[in-house]
């Protein structure tokens, strides 16, 4: 199974991750055309570009500096989430293996930290969402599943790297935890990490140039 892991299921993960979110984006700009299809007369590169800039920054937004605790654990937590896949060095040493790629890599103590700092994050997040009622109310049990799968990677990543457990069976639900993350994305809504650069841009075309009103 972990050569099956850390070959195949690579490639198909990331092929249902991007082919499945082009997918989505398209569907739904299609969608977007036949529903509200004066929304792009109104299109604005200023406006669309703040409001995603704008969104982007941890306390960049009135409802984000309303609740500035819960939006720096959010920041931190995406912060981490992406930055540290993509700088580990033992996955730049994967794809330089693979493509001959040697992109910057984080030193592995600062990695290790950055991901439990990620962990306790997600944590606060998955406490905020059982303790506060208006937020609790609004949380499916697949909400709560998409927050621990995407955790998964990073607890199983410490495991390894830390070799808490039998190290073989650690990395088979390391990399089984991070190839269905990937799989699930654009079919969740994980599909977040696409369709939010959509969505800001959007309410920025519609709060903006219609009514000159910010959306941050």
């Amino acid at each position: 199974m972990y050569a099956f892991l850390t070959g195949p299921g690579v490639w198909i993960a990331f092929t249902v991750f991007i082919v499945g979110l082009i997918v989505r984006v398209a569907f739904l700009y299609g969608l977007s055309l036949g529903r509200d299809p004066v929304l792009y007369n109104h299109a604005s590169l200023a406006w669309g570009s703040n409001s995603i800039f704008f969104w982007l920054l941890p306390l960049g937004s009135v409802s984000l500096r309303r609740q500035p605790v819960f939006a720096l654990a959010a920041f931190i937590f995406h912060l981490t989430l992406l930055g540290v896949p993509i700088f580990l060095a033992a996955h730049n040493i994967l794809l330089e293996e693979a493509w001959g790629l040697a992109p910057p890599s984080l030193p592995d103590g600062i990695a290790d930290g950055a991901s439990i700092v990620m962990i306790a994050a997600g944590l606060f997040l998955l406490i905020r969402r059982l303790a506060r009622p208006e937020v609790r109310i609004l949380t499916t049990p697949m909400d709560y599943a998409a927050l621990l799968l995407t955790m998964a990677p990073f607890v199983t990543g410490v495991m390894a790297y830390h070799q808490w457990g039998h190290y073989e069976t650690v990395m088979i639900l390391h990399f089984l935890s991070a190839e269905l993350l990937l799989i699930l994305i654009p079919f969740t809504k994980l599909a977040h990490v696409a369709l939010f650069f959509f969505t800001r841009a959007f309410i920025g075309f519609e709060m903006g140039t219609r009514r000159g009103a910010r959306t941050w």
